[in-house]
């Protein structure tokens, strides 16, 4: 391998939320990388500094053809340039996108467990939050349609779907989102789909783009997408909303004119058009190294505690372990990682009611970091007396 993910980077006194506090704790909960970013942007952005001059700057050609260029190759959806809205964040975006296309007291459905600021950029503006949990089967989590089709009523305006998921690691496949596109058109509800992590899936597993399946799908749909999960970018703060509907383009400008937005990091720009133009070899090095990481995790929790289930993961670098078999309630359970094994992880009720008793771990770090927290939690839970065959 070119590069070397295998290196450990102190982040500690870097400014770093990852690792903000803790010392002794093995921190594996934000969902970012403690990989070094590839060479290639990190040169650029040294580069563009050493230029000195840090003005005001426009969206050139070359960022849109890099977005454009990296969809179309890695999952064979063609947009078009006044489709692509840039702003800083996701999480921005959908607070915008809330406010544009529904009002205070209207519906937006989430699949629980799901990312869990989908329910606070909900809440924050007013509107209600209508959870369609997913179905577990087996150790693998399903839409449960039926259920979604039954609580639909005329207040609900929207639904945020998570694709690829997170946390369950569900890659969904065309079929799957088909069927929920046409109940989305049958209720007239606006689908957002959140698609930061439609660059990392396993082998076997290929990401579907909502807006590629068809022309009534994207023009009913709005798509979020960024380099930073695939890049471990998140500080430069780039993303991009595409939305091929004339219409709902217009009225989404208006509201990021109301919000005086349209301008963005130089070094977000600098990035991405590294990332998209010149970092193929690195992600797909690191997609090798973070799937042998998970498939490393998972055996080594089925050897040494079987008593805790790997949720199977089509994609992301974060697992969704099922602890429930500890018989802690959150509070034991987060006390109990925190301060007998040292590690933090996610706790899972944050991602909703049915993620009670569950943690996602962010295995995206070197081996040896991997290695150390997973002996801690074997340590830990082996010496644990609240799971017993006997109880």
């Amino acid at each position: 391998m070119k590069y070397n993910f295998d290196e450990i980077i102190d982040r500690r006194n870097v400014g770093a939320v990852k690792w903000k506090g803790y010392d002794e704790i093995i921190p594996m909960w934000v969902a970012d990388m403690d990989f070094k970013a590839p060479e290639e942007i990190i040169e650029a952005i040294k580069s563009r500094a050493d230029e000195g001059t840090f003005g005001y700057t426009y969206l050139n050609k070359q960022y849109y053809n890099a977005i454009i260029n990296w969809v179309e190759k890695r999952h064979g959806f063609k947009i078009e340039k006044n489709w692509i809205y840039s702003t800083p964040t996701i999480v921005s975006a959908l607070y915008w996108l809330i406010q544009t296309f529904t009002e205070v007291g209207d519906k937006i459905i989430i699949q629980t467990p799901v990312y869990h600021r989908f329910k606070g950029a909900i809440e924050d503006n007013g509107r209600m939050v209508l959870e369609n949990p997913l179905k577990e089967l087996e150790g693998k989590y399903y839409m449960d349609f039926e259920n979604l089709e039954s609580n639909i009523d005329s207040k609900v305006k929207m639904i945020i779907l998570c694709n690829p998921h997170n946390p369950v690691g569900r890659v969904w496949s065309k079929e799957e989102l088909i069927r929920l596109g046409e109940i989305c058109l049958k209720n007239n509800i606006l689908v957002v789909s959140d698609e930061i992590h439609s660059d990392i899936t396993f082998k076997g597993y290929k990401h579907t783009p909502f807006a590629s399946l068809g022309n009534e799908f994207a023009e009913n749909s709005i798509t979020c997408i960024s380099p930073t999960k695939t890049f471990n970018l998140a500080g430069i703060q780039v993303s991009n909303i595409i939305i091929p509907n004339e219409n709902l383009r217009k009225k989404f400008d208006n509201t990021m004119k109301l919000n005086a937005m349209g301008d963005i990091n130089i070094f977000g720009i600098i990035g991405l058009i590294a990332a998209y133009e010149k970092g193929e070899q690195w992600y797909r090095e690191m997609l090798y190294y973070i799937e042998e990481n998970y498939n490393y995790m998972r055996e080594y929790i089925e050897k040494n505690m079987p008593m805790i289930k790997v949720t199977k993961l089509e994609g992301t670098y974060l697992a969704w372990v099922d602890f429930r078999a500890l018989r802690m309630n959150s509070k034991e359970l987060k006390r109990f990682l925190s301060e007998e094994v040292k590690v933090a992880f996610n706790e899972g009720q944050l991602f909703g009611g049915n993620g009670e008793g569950f943690q996602r771990i962010n295995f995206a770090c070197p081996r040896k970091i991997l290695e150390e927290a997973l002996f801690r939690l074997n340590i830990g839970i082996n010496n644990c007396k609240t799971w017993s065959e006997d109880v």
